[in-house]
């Protein structure tokens, strides 16, 4: 595993330092999970904004929104 040189504030060090009381074995494994999350939740908020900008293309294109209907009319129950 690489290594990096970080800089934080004395409040987020203090919150590290609790790294046993959250569960965690190592201040290291805190960060981890940490940025694992972020990076997870950048991907949520990608995932939503491409979700609205397929709904506003489809609210405008009448043409989109017949052919969907009509594939829909022809799926089975």
């Amino acid at each position: 595993m690489q290594q990096v040189k970080i800089s934080i504030d004395e409040e987020q060090v203090d919150f590290l330092n609790e790294h046993q009381s959250f569960g965690f074995k190592d201040k290291s494994s805190l960060v981890r999970k940490a940025i694992d999350h972020f990076r997870k939740e950048l991907e949520i908020q990608k995932l939503k904004k491409s979700a609205e900008l397929y709904s506003e293309v489809y609210s405008k294109d009448s043409e989109l929104q017949e052919l969907t209907g009509s594939a829909l009319s022809e799926w089975p129950e």
